[in-house]
């Protein structure tokens, strides 16, 4: 897996838990932390974030099969 990979899984992770945490708690994490969804730095998050996302849309895509050299099975 390429480290593009795993930076994204982590940042859609994180956004996953956010979106749950405004679900069930109505309490925005990134908001809380940068002091307002409207702040300079929660939008540059949110847009990673949804940037992650679509990069996760690859992974759908990819042949994930990997050969063993020497493996017959």
């Amino acid at each position: 897996m390429m480290i593009m990979d795993k930076i994204s899984l982590v940042l859609v992770i994180i956004g996953a838990l956010n979106w749950g945490s405004i679900g069930l708690f109505r309490f925005d994490v990134v908001s809380w932390i940068c002091g307002g969804e409207a702040t300079v730095l929660a939008r540059i998050i949110y847009t990673v974030v949804a940037l992650a996302g679509l990069w996760c849309i690859s992974l759908l895509f990819r042949d994930t099969e990997t050969s063993e050299s020497g493996s017959t099975n």
